[in-house]
């Protein structure tokens, strides 16, 4: 995209009324976010959920301006800004009807590692940083890399733990990059950057910063990721928020159980019987969920996949429908077979064991 465009867009940002799905709106319909600045208020109206307080600042050249100068400010900030059309904006926030039109990042997003969100309380205790530590020590041989919100507690310990396994981590703001929230984490924020990972918001040096940032700034951490993990939370927490976003988004969501007496755990149980998130039992089954590849080994073994009996006609009927889908889910094969979900799930065991299929995150099948 043309730092043209980026200058409308950051434009028609400021206008009262012009959130993220507004905004995506008049850009489809009109063509760019130029033409949407340049349209008359008639052929703007005419667009289906487009009101009149949703127009009114649209042509303010005081906006203008002001987006003017933010791109000089990126500039000499060193502050990149993405949008929506280009390669490097994440894959999975990209599926998000309320995924910010731009984003600004300093840093590396690597669109090539598979993410994972971790979220939890900023009084961690002992047992939550231990699990952290022990998590990041497992994943630290997959090609993943972890995102958090930089905030005190969990997400720093997330942060902390995944440089020192070499794991790349994204930390998502409620504020531009100008500043950094708690200043406490100045020096952290400056060892992602150069340990190959990166510092994203949707906030512009110009957005004043908010509380009500942080409950937005929940929801692209749950977007960034298809899996969520909640390490520890009180009821009521802030990590209860990005658990909502998850939910909405369709993201596996994995929740630390605890004593119920532990304040910081009863937020997790209460996710786990409120069936919003997954019990975590423990970190080798977790990474399994999570489906996060290890690091190719320098001479791997092929493994022998075992000769179905060809009486067992259920089976050969899942398996080939697996075949003619590049991935395929319990519900679809069970409407597609007329076989009952606890019927097709002991013979969905079997062909993973015999190394015909594999299951993915989501109950999610394909070809082994």
């Amino acid at each position: 995209m043309t730092s043209e465009e980026y200058l409308y867009i950051l434009a028609l940002k400021q206008c009262k009324n012009i959130g993220n799905i507004n905004l995506k709106k008049l850009i489809k319909h009109i063509g760019s976010a130029k033409k949407v600045w340049e349209s008359s208020p008639n052929s703007l109206l005419s667009i289906s959920g487009i009101g009149k307080s949703s127009i009114q600042n649209i042509g303010n050249k005081e906006f203008l301006k002001s987006a003017e100068k933010e791109i000089k400010f990126c500039e000499k900030q060193a502050i990149n800004i993405i949008s929506q059309e280009d390669n490097l904006y994440p894959k999975h926030l990209l599926n998000c009807d309320d995924a910010p039109m731009i984003l600004f990042y300093k840093g590396n997003l690597n669109n090539e590692s598979n993410p994972v969100s971790i979220v939890g309380t900023r009084k961690l205790t002992a047992y939550g940083k231990h699990f952290i530590q022990d998590l990041m020590s497992e994943l630290s041989s997959s090609k993943v890399c972890t995102v958090s919100g930089l905030a005190l507690g969990a997400d720093s310990c997330v942060h902390e733990e995944s440089l020192k396994n070499e794991i790349p981590t994204i930390a998502v703001l409620a504020q531009s990059l100008d500043k950094i929230y708690p200043a406490s984490n100045k020096n952290l924020s400056k060892k992602i950057i150069e340990n190959n990972g990166a510092l994203i918001t949707e906030y512009a040096s110009f957005e004043v910063m908010a509380k009500e940032n942080f409950l937005q700034r929940n929801r692209i951490i749950a977007g960034l990721s298809p899996h969520l993990i909640v390490v520890e939370t009180a009821y009521g927490g802030g990590s209860v928020t990005t658990v909502t976003a998850a939910n909405q988004y369709n993201r596996d969501v994995f929740a630390l159980p605890g004593k119920i007496i532990d304040v910081y755990s009863q937020g997790c149980n209460q996710l786990i019987a409120n069936n919003k998130a997954e019990t975590i039992v423990d970190i080798k089954t977790l990474v399994k969920n999570l489906n996060f590849s290890p690091q190719p080994e320098l001479f791997p073994k092929e493994e022998k996949k075992i000769n179905l009996d060809p009486e067992r006609k259920d089976h050969h009927r899942i398996l080939e429908l697996i075949t003619e889908n590049k991935t395929i889910s319990l519900d679809e094969l069970a409407e597609k077979s007329d076989i009952l979900h606890h019927k097709i799930l002991p013979i969905l065991l079997d062909l993973e064991i015999y190394g015909h299929i594999k299951c993915l995150s989501g109950r999610q099948y394909q070809l082994n």
